[in-house]
């Protein structure tokens, strides 16, 4: 069985995110980019799958820039077989995507795609609904606890009542939550074993898909300065300002 995992590029994590100057964006020059974090999971649990037999080939997909081939080799060098980068310099929305990796998937046949529940650029949180609803396969989203079976899964899914198990017959799109598992550090000799692992380079042409956005960004604006707080003297005066001044109760 093929495991395919999409990964995305985006800003890393620990940087501090920076409006342009226009209020187009976000500023990405010369700011340190790397694999979406939950990705990052989605990638560790395929290569457990293949450690337990479960899986024979791990496939990692990028869609983005040239530069997308360094968060592709990242995943290759955690324990992927090969990569695929479909190649687009402008943005792609979720839709898109999903379409994107409706043509790779028809196009590799895995038994399980195995994504990051959202990016954590843009939180759309849609990708993997949307590519199960295209290929008509059965989804399992915000998985905590993934077990594969031979033609059916069983996911734990994290609901806001606390958790839900269910399965569903293969193959499925499933995406992945915070708590599934600890993603591993690539290790130097993996590192460079993953520069020589092939990347297969395609366009959204090439796929059949029209990337062009369906949404314009009229403005990106930062969140306005957290007030400082105040001290109260007890409950009644708490009270009294939750009502009168924040107006957050009655």
């Amino acid at each position: 069985m093929k495991v395919l995992v999409p990964v995305k590029r985006v800003v890393d994590y620990n940087v501090k995110i920076r409006v342009k100057a226009d209020q187009t964006g976000v500023e990405t020059a010369n700011v340190k980019m790397s694999m979406n974090p939950f990705d990052e999971i989605a990638v560790e649990q395929a290569v457990r799958m293949k450690e337990a037999g479960q899986a024979e080939e791990v496939i990692a997909v990028s869609i983005g820039p040239q530069q997308a081939q360094e968060t592709i080799r990242t995943a290759l060098a955690m324990g992927a077989d090969r990569g695929i980068l479909v190649q687009h310099d402008g943005e792609v929305e979720p839709l898109a995507v999903a379409k994107i990796l409706k043509a790779v998937a028809e196009a590799e046949g895995p038994g399980v795609i195995l994504c990051g529940k959202q990016a954590i650029d843009d939180d759309a949180n849609q990708t993997a609904q949307m590519l199960s609803a295209l290929l008509g396969w059965p989804q399992a989203t915000f998985v905590s606890k993934l077990e594969i079976g031979s033609d059916e899964a069983t996911a734990t899914r994290e609901v806001d009542g606390g958790l839900e198990t269910i399965k569903v017959k293969l193959p499925a799109v499933c995406s992945v939550d915070l708590r599934l598992n600890e993603p591993r550090y690539a290790s130097l000799p993996n590192i460079m074993k993953a520069k020589k692992k092939p990347i297969d380079t395609k366009s959204p042409a090439d796929l059949g898909v029209d990337p062009a956005p369906r949404l314009t960004t009229v403005k990106v604006a930062e969140p306005p300065p957290r007030q400082a707080g105040v001290k109260v003297a007890d409950v009644a005066e708490l009270v009294a300002k939750l009502r009168d001044e924040a107006k957050v109760i009655g």
